[in-house]
């Protein structure tokens, strides 16, 4: 974070000093929600959570070199005090924002964020510094944690906003007002809490709604509900996916023998090949959205062609795929799970499988509300049209409507299989997996299915 003194923070967040030792002292370092993350200079925001109280540590982030705490009392320690930490935190993160101006990326859609992410941030930083979101750390507290990492040297900030209803993404915008807004795609992710496809799709274009008019708004022209959103900015569009008419476009897409995408790359500057070393076709939408930014901000066509060639996978657990010394590869996609990101993980998988047995070990996908019938029977019985050897739906009554789509499908016998837990599921495979087969692990994070991968990666599962 640029440096500030407490004396300036406090009058951005509107608090009050408590314990500020003689001469004012100045946060250099980290804003940091956990202790054991205190860095030297750095400032600790106290937040009270279901099982943990932040103020019951400020001695000890103090005694760690934290410079002060921020929090709703008096810690008997250096500290800003203020009504609401979550806010204050927010308010800091829009004025170091505004001092710094870096060009402010943000982007959204119902699935593929983090990877987009990821790639927009691996084509800036080839043009200048960049700080992007880790992992998925896009909501109220993680988006400002995220910008006040920035510095004075900092050139672009990507930064990824979710959303759970309308108005979170507008609140966002308010906290890091972007320059660029990217909505890559409206699905199914969450569609019980929001109640449809079209209430996602209200929520998802609030992020062109807040874009000024020398801004840009980076639309899929593929889908149709965020293609619409053109309608609603007063910035200047820009399309990216395979539609004739997109402004940056892919045409002969193929997938390599391992799996990977490989395309033409059009933009309004020139075309150039690219191959990526992510795993599934459904990348090929991902690059085109950090293709499209790069383009905005200058990079010539062979430069992001080349950079989306080199790129590689940023977060855990997305389509992460590690080779055993049996010849097993392991796919682990269990950060999380929608119907759209399952349906493109079991393409890839099928794709990477050519020849080989495949398993897919997938668990239940959450907050699908009324849809989560017909959303788990579609992906079962899609894992049979796609020729998938072995499905294991891993969990309770979602998981077994998986297992049912699947043989309502047809697969019957021993090709789809029910079990009660990740442990069943390791037990399971323990016993039958044999070397030169691929696995795909992937669910919902409440399911904790990557311990499943991590059995499976660490060789707790030995193939026969």
């Amino acid at each position: 974070m640029i440096a500030l003194s407490l004396a300036e923070i406090a009058s951005i967040v509107g608090g009050q000093p408590y314990d500020i030792p003689d001469g004012d002292r100045r946060i250099t370092g980290s804003v940091v929600i956990d202790s054991r993350k205190v860095e030297p200079g750095g400032l600790f925001a106290a937040f009270v959570g279901e099982q943990v109280d932040g103020h019951d540590y400020a001695e000890r982030a103090i005694d760690s070199g934290a410079a002060a705490v921020l929090a709703t009392r008096p810690v008997g320690v250096p500290a800003i005090v203020v009504d609401d930490v979550e806010k204050a935190l927010g308010a800091l993160a829009r004025a170091v924002v505004a001092r710094l101006g870096t060009t402010l990326v943000a982007l959204t859609g119902s699935a593929g964020k983090t990877s987009t992410k990821d790639l927009i941030a691996q084509l800036l930083q080839r043009k200048a510094p960049t700080v992007w979101t880790p992992g998925s750390l896009n909501n109220e507290i993680g988006l400002p944690l995220t910008a006040l990492t920035a510095t004075e040297e900092t050139r672009h900030l990507v930064l990824e906003m979710g959303a759970r209803g309308i108005g979170h993404i507008r609140y966002l915008t308010g906290l890091t007002p972007p320059e660029i807004g990217v909505v890559l795609n409206v699905g199914s992710a969450h569609i019980g809490e929001f109640g449809g496809r079209e209430q996602i799709a209200e929520a998802k274009g609030e992020l062109v709604e807040a874009l000024p008019e020398d801004g840009t708004a980076i639309l899929n022209a593929d889908d149709p509900l965020v293609r619409a959103m053109a309608s609603r900015t007063k910035a200047p569009v820009l399309l990216f996916g395979e539609a004739e008419d997109a402004d940056v476009r892919a045409e002969n897409v193929r997938l390599t023998e391992q799996g990977q995408p490989s395309f033409t790359l059009h933009t309004p500057s020139g075309c150039s090949d690219v191959t990526l070393r992510l795993y599934g076709e459904h990348h090929v939408s991902n690059a085109l959205a950090a293709a499209a930014v790069a383009h905005r901000l200058g990079m010539s066509t062979d430069e992001i062609a080349v950079a989306l060639s080199e790129a590689g996978n940023l977060s855990r657990w997305r389509m992460e795929v590690t080779e055993r010394p049996d010849g097993v590869t392991v796919v682990n996609d269990a950060y999380n799970a929608n119907p759209e990101s399952m349906r493109a993980a079991l393409r890839a998988l099928a794709a990477m499988g050519r020849g080989r047995r495949t398993w897919a070990v997938l668990g239940q996908m959450a907050e699908l509300g009324d849809e989560a019938l017909a959303e788990h029977d579609a992906v079962g019985r899609l894992a049979v049209r796609l020729n998938v050897s072995k499905l294991v739906a891993v969990g309770g009554r979602e998981a077994s409507w998986l297992q049912l789509g699947a043989y309502n499908e047809g697969s019957w016998g021993e090709e789809s299989v029910h079990v009660s837990d990740a442990q069943a599921a390791v037990d399971l495979l323990r016993s039958e997996l044999r070397p030169g087969d691929v696995v795909l692990v992937k669910a919902s994070r409440s399911v904790g299915l990557e311990k499943v991968a991590f059995a499976l990666v660490e060789g707790e599962v030995s193939g026969r």
